[in-house]
């Protein structure tokens, strides 16, 4: 998969917050390779949608108005019910998406961290030497000044 129809399996969700990380971008890249995880993710989008409540608000209504089965709707709790269990599990998959993701770039985040407390080392010893030198030409100025002062006395 390209990462432009990665970028448009993932929509919105990675998006709307701001600029997108190498490594959160590889690593939806990667999940989009997996037919399980496509089809998870299109589950939780759809039943974290308004669309999910509109659908089942008419579902409930026609299965009530046109009378498919008697009160106490056994059949339509049963239904439910499994449709519960079910969504539950895919919320859990979500969380461990969401988890997994935030792990990426907590990584990815660690490896910057690393990388600029090396250069801030690097920084700190230059920054030794440039004063090293800058003390040995102001030792030398001060010998000069003081070598040519004894001349003109």
């Amino acid at each position: 998969m390209t990462s432009s129809a990665v970028l448009k399996f993932i929509g919105h969700e990675l998006i709307r917050r701001g600029p997108l990380s190498p490594a959160l971008i590889k690593h939806e890249e990667e999940r989009a390779n997996s037919l399980q995880s496509r089809v998870a993710d299109a589950i939780t989008g759809f039943a974290g949608s308004m669309s999910f409540v509109y659908v089942h608000i008419a579902w409930f209504a026609s299965w009530i108005l046109f009378g498919v089965e008697k009160y106490p709707y056994g059949l339509l709790t049963m239904i439910v019910s499994l449709e519960a269990i079910f969504l539950s599990t895919f919320v859990m998959i979500s969380q461990n998406r969401a988890d997994a993701r935030r792990q990426v770039f907590s990584d990815s985040q660690y490896e910057m961290i690393q990388e600029e407390q090396k250069q801030n080392v690097e920084l700190i010893e230059q920054g030794k030497r440039i004063e090293q030198l800058t003390q040995s030409v102001l030792a030398l100025t001060q010998e000069v000044h003081a070598s040519l002062g004894k001349r003109s006395a």
